[in-house]
């Protein structure tokens, strides 16, 4: 075996090992003494679950100061200003492989100190460490604020187009100036779409993968891309090679869950048309975006645009202001689903336990 083949081998056993997905495995395949154990682990897991979408729900997001996704953002600013040049550069590869280590080692380090956060949760009483494990996973998802965010355009549009305008601008990066209303709230639930799959249920689905490092590693990915991923200028710095990697990445780790969060929407709206929706996911310059935006406006009936880059349903109606929160709705429903599968897991797992000690 060579040394990369090692590593990586190493790396996916420790994954594991934090993983619920890897904890149900040896549950059911086990020895009873060990399967209880085992068992018992996979219902911290739940708890923690329910636990941070209670805590997104009631308070939604921490206090700045204490908010790990704003020290994500922060280092990789400062990390950003060292490996991504001041001038435009063709085929810069030291800027590539500089981005690609930077990349690495920040997620090195969020793994280690989420996993030994993890590997720290007291064992007794169990559910203690479910509850634990919640509060730490609350900052990696966001629902509340989104929501919340993706109300308030609306609200502001009930005041004028231009208070509309200058709301949306807190969602989105483009130039907002000449959006008129329809376009507006396309591009808010355009945004809640593809942020229901980046904010809930992508940190859900690494959490369920490998855990709180897990989780807080896509945190990392996605932050990073928004942050460094842009194909070009930034503010004064070009981020076309140095950033490319993190794009990359991020392109990886959202390739299942958007198509989850897609599946979700299709599903809950009582089916929209497969082949529309694969069309619809290719014509966006994302390979991800497309799926939950596309799922979204084929549920809805409204068409999505982003000028000059995709329409999305073309053969939809302009969006209505009933029909924002019809999305909203929509995206409610999906995160009530989460919630519906981790109690019925949890009353399985139970009623499996008390099979496993008779």
């Amino acid at each position: 075996m060579t040394t990369v083949a090692w590593w990586g081998s190493w790396g996916m056993g420790l994954a594991w090992s934090f993983s619920p997905l890897g904890w149900l495995v040896r549950a059911l395949t086990a020895e009873p003494g060990s399967a209880i154990f085992w068992s018992q682990k996979l219902l911290c897991a739940l708890i923690a679950v329910l636990v941070a979408l209670a805590l997104d729900r009631l308070w939604g997001e921490p206090p700045v100061w204490l908010h790990p996704v704003v020290y994500m953002g922060k280092l990789l600013g400062v990390i950003g200003k060292c490996i991504a040049p001041h001038q435009e550069k063709q085929r810069d590869w030291i800027q590539f492989v500089a981005g690609v280590i930077a990349w690495c080692v920040l997620a090195a380090m969020v793994f280690v100190v989420y996993g030994l956060l993890q590997f720290l949760l007291p064992y007794e009483p169990w559910w203690l460490a479910g509850v634990l494990m919640g509060v730490l996973l609350k900052p990696l998802l966001s629902w509340r604020m989104l929501r919340d965010e993706v109300l308030a355009v609306e609200a502001a549009l009930q005041q004028s187009l231009e208070a509309g305008r200058e709301r949306l601008t807190w969602l989105v990066s483009r130039d907002t100036a000449q959006l008129d209303a329809a376009t507006v709230r396309e591009s808010a639930i355009e945004t809640l779409a593809e942020n229901l799959s980046d904010s809930v249920i992508a940190p859900l689905f690494w959490f369920a993968v490998a855990g709180l490092p897990g989780a807080a590693v896509y945190r990392l990915a996605n932050t990073a891309d928004a942050m460094w991923g842009y194909p070009g200028w930034r503010g004064d710095r070009y981020w076309q090679w140095a950033g490319k990697w993190a794009a990359r990445a991020d392109d990886v780790l959202n390739w299942i869950p958007a198509r989850l969060t897609a599946a979700w929407l299709a599903l809950l709206a009582g089916g929209v048309p497969w082949r529309a929706l694969r069309r619809d996911a290719r014509v966006t310059p994302s390979p991800n975006g497309g799926w939950p935006m596309g799922a979204m406006a084929l549920a809805l009936g409204v068409k999505l645009t982003k000028p000059g880059v995709y329409r999305l349903n073309p053969q939809g109606a302009a969006p209505e202001s009933e029909d924002l929160q019809r999305a909203v709705d929509l995206a409610s429903k999906v995160l009530a689903a989460q919630i519906a599968g981790a109690l019925a897991a949890m009353v399985w797992v139970a009623l499996w336990r008390g099979v496993m000690h008779a």
